[in-house]
């Protein structure tokens, strides 16, 4: 029961991530689509400038909770994931640098480097969370204690490949929904007219990768059926709001599509933190990821921690959602 209860709030975080800074990496994504010039850009980024930084709190908070709950599957996923992690912190550097440094001198040229750095690492960022949630919903090849045995051109395989780029797709679209409510002028009507296509990327790689899912997978649990259900119906919400200048209601759609995805992908890989490979089937488990005694301390403290986030997100959120002008 505390080992379930353990990989929901775990689960819950990683959700509460891709959520937040989903649309902020979004809006990064498609900058260059929506912003003609560096002063369309800089509204780009202005419109996620209160939050990005507390967006990211969020995956803080998950990999200190895996620490905490599961130290087990947290060594031997970092152990497998080493190069990965090490390139996704480098990501997270750069996108903080240039948010912080992108105005700092007044030229073109300067502005040019940093929107472009900003745009290349988190578009980076997108594809390596996808090809990571890819290959541990396939399974990694794992020894009988746990540890990883692949190599690093074994994670870039077709189907988490294919997860890297339906990620890229899934949060520029969830990105150009928040655009459209956060800034006025130019850029948001760029993307409104970058949505229709981002829709049915999204919809045509959504079932390729469930037909994917299907085949690299044994069948998953009877519940998880209607999730594709709720992943559609949110899609086709998004798709109506958008048309018809709901904006608030098509931000909304895009966060039920990326929590039902992430659900599945949870519900898939439970009761294995990290599975093994082939069928991932076996692996490391929540029942012996970590003892009782240490799950109910951790969890205390997971939870609290999760509570100041949560309180801190809605705080920045109602006191800063006004909408960013370009000029």
């Amino acid at each position: 029961m505390l080992g379930t209860l353990a990989f929901a709030t775990i689960a819950l975080l990683v959700t509460g991530y891709v959520l937040l800074d989903g649309y902020d990496l979004g809006i990064a994504a498609i900058a260059p689509l929506i912003g003609r010039n560096a002063q369309e850009r800089g509204a780009a980024m202005a419109s996620i400038g209160p939050f990005w930084n507390g967006n990211e709190v969020w995956l803080i908070v998950a990999g200190a909770a895996l620490f905490a709950l599961f130290p087990v599957a947290y060594a031997s996923s970092f152990s497998g994931f080493y190069l990965p992690f090490i390139v996704v912190l480098w990501m997270l550097m750069f996108r903080g640098i240039a948010m912080e440094l992108r105005d700092h001198l007044d030229s073109d040229l300067w502005r040019q480097f940093w929107d472009a750095a900003f745009w290349l690492s988190s578009v980076a960022l997108m594809a390596l969370f996808g090809v990571a949630l890819g290959n541990l919903v396939r399974g990694v090849p794992l020894d009988r204690h746990g540890y990883f045995t692949g190599t690093f051109a074994f994670l870039l395989n077709p189907y988490a490949l294919l997860v890297g780029v339906f990620a890229i797709v899934a949060l520029a679209q969830h990105g150009a929904a928040f655009a459209r409510l956060r800034i006025e002028g130019a850029p948001a009507e760029r993307a409104a007219r970058l949505q229709p296509g981002l829709w049915w990327i999204a919809l045509v790689l959504y079932v390729a990768l469930t037909a994917a899912t299907f085949a690299v997978r044994a069948m998953p649990p009877t519940w998880l059926i209607v999730m594709p259900i709720i992943s559609l119906l949110g899609l086709l919400v998004l798709r109506h709001a958008s048309r018809t200048q709901h904006l608030r209601r098509a931000f909304a759609a895009s966060a039920i599509f990326l929590t039902s995805l992430l659900v599945e992908a949870a519900g898939t890989l439970y009761p294995y933190l990290l599975p093994s490979f082939p069928g991932g089937r076996g692996g490391i488990s929540v029942a012996d990821a970590a003892p009782p005694s240490s799950l109910a301390v951790g969890l205390v403290v997971t939870l609290g921690g999760t509570m100041c986030v949560l309180i801190y997100a809605v705080a920045v959120w109602r006191g800063l959602s006004g909408k960013v002008r370009v000029e």
